[in-house]
């Protein structure tokens, strides 16, 4: 399968949702660092069962869903679509630290992808929205518009949200490569589940959350004393 600028499509999606790819992932933890001060999260059986939740029932549901819905709208040109769905990934946050991690990766994730794999769509949406897109209608966008399957490129992105909060965990629990290599593969099922359920949603007025501990540490993380992340 060749894109439609003529590219490999795998090779595009692995690149994007690679640690190395440049829009500070790193940088982020979601909450984790402040579930880890609060003892929520002491070992590796309490991250699986906390990221399981988030990915089920947290960000995972709201972003794989955004992310659909975005590809779709994209993949069909309807833009007035893709710009409300777009401005709603804007709002769709709990509190102003995941807003920001999600707006600043997004926008990151644009600028690097028009440089470093450009097409015409991304400088349109880019000039369009003035740049401001969450991070998974950026990369759906991306993988739109270079022909990457939707459920490759939802299940991509699901996996690379999970690893990169295994990889915060490894900094601030802490925990052993290995024990991060065998969450992650625990971790397998509920990325699936979370992408099928994504693939399902008809509406994005049927989608929310059941994860307010997540929320109430992102809120105790804007006044943390010591912080080794930005969310």
């Amino acid at each position: 399968m060749t894109s439609a600028a003529g590219g490999d499509p795998l090779y595009r999606l692995l690149a994007w949702l690679s640690p190395a790819y440049p829009i500070g992932a790193f940088s982020y933890s979601h909450g984790l660092e402040t579930a880890v001060e609060e003892g929520l999260i002491k070992d590796r059986a309490s991250l699986v069962a906390w990221l399981d939740s988030v990915l089920r029932r947290g960000t995972g549901a709201v972003d794989g869903a955004l992310f659909a819905a975005s590809w779709r709208a994209a993949t069909a040109g309807d833009w007035s679509a893709f710009d409300a769905i777009a401005e709603r990934a804007t709002a769709w946050r709990g509190t102003s630290e995941m807003a920001l991690e999600s707006r600043q990766q997004g926008g990151s994730f644009l600028s690097i992808t028009r440089t470093a794999w450009p097409h015409a769509v991304l400088d349109e949406v880019h000039q369009r929205l003035e740049g401001e897109l969450a991070l998974p209608v950026a990369v759906a966008l991306a993988a739109s518009a270079h022909g990457i399957a939707l459920e490759q490129a939802l299940a991509g992105y699901l996996h690379a949200f999970t690893a990169n909060l295994i990889s915060a965990a490894l900094r601030a629990v802490p925990l052993g490569q290995t024990d991060g290599q065998i969450a992650l593969a625990a971790l397998e099922a509920a990325v699936h589940d979370a992408t099928r359920t994504a693939l399902g949603v008809e509406s994005l007025d049927e989608v929310g959350t059941a994860t307010p501990l997540l929320d109430w540490c992102s809120l105790r993380h804007e006044t943390q004393y010591t912080r080794l992340f930005r969310s």
